[in-house]
């Protein structure tokens, strides 16, 4: 059986010191700018007052109660059910009881609500204003170079994310265009700011994003135009219909029962 030739391009090595290596030390750079950027401006977040603090941390304590169900006793289980099932129907956790029933506030009136938007159209700039320029002057300067063979072998899907910018079929799946460095050098400099900015860092792109994406249980729990209320009494519904079951039931008999099996 014939053998699949081996595909070679011959490139100007200097094709490595003046396009792969200028990438990757911009990328670099501009992480570490980006970080620093979003250090200075970063806004002190705003001391909760009691009742806000109360408020958040009865609901965390359900939710404790309710997925941590299984450690406890039934003596104590009921005993914390019935505790927080009151409270949360009665309302005795809410910060503004007065407003019970009302409702929300408009997200575009409450100042809070106001400086987390604007943090987050910050991060989004420091972010998207970099990336655009890097990426139009990547076009403007090193659009349709191949600069990079990857030393292992890939399927024929990775070829339309690897060479972005050459159109080409016949190419091995393998070869690497400079757009494309681009973009991996977005998913793969984690490792790089950590060592660099330590591990806490906001260089890290995709760590962004799927931190503004992720739900939050702390104090974004009640955000703008989430009600209270509601939130309580769905929790207390919620308790309400768990069917108690304890670790040690019958831990007696398991205990004898893995003896004997020995």
């Amino acid at each position: 059986m014939a053998q699949v030739p081996v595909q070679t391009i011959h490139r100007d090595p200097q094709l490595f010191y003046w396009i792969l290596v200028p990438i990757t030390i911009v990328m670099v750079l501009t992480g570490v700018l980006r970080h620093y950027a979003t250090v200075l401006m970063a806004t002190q977040p705003k001391r909760l007052e009691q009742n806000a603090i109360k408020e958040q941390r009865s609901m965390l304590h359900g939710v404790a109660v309710r997925n941590n169900f299984h450690v406890l006793s039934p003596s104590s289980f009921r005993a914390r059910r019935d505790y927080l099932t009151n409270a949360y129907e009665s309302g005795a956790f809410l910060k503004d009881p007065e407003r019970r029933g009302q409702p929300p506030a408009n997200p575009m009136t409450d100042p809070n609500a106001m400086d987390g938007m604007m943090g987050m159209m910050k991060n989004n700039m420091a972010m998207m204003i970099p990336n655009t320029l890097i990426m139009s002057w990547i076009n403007a300067f090193f659009s349709g170079f191949v600069i990079i063979k990857l030393p292992f072998p890939i399927t024929i899907k990775f070829k339309s994310m690897l060479q972005a910018g050459v159109m080409t079929r016949e190419m091995d799946p393998r070869w690497m265009s400079s757009i494309s460095w681009y973009f991996l050098c977005i998913f793969g400099l984690q490792s790089v700011f950590n060592f660099i900015l330590g591990s806490d860092n906001a260089a890290n792109q995709m760590a962004s994003q799927m931190g503004s994406m992720a739900p939050q249980g702390g104090p974004q729990m009640f955000g703008p135009g989430v009600d209270p209320d509601k939130q309580f009494k769905t929790e207390a519904e919620n308790l309400a219909v768990v069917e108690h079951y304890s670790v040690l039931d019958d831990v007696e008999d398991r205990l004898l029962e893995g003896i004997k099996s020995k």
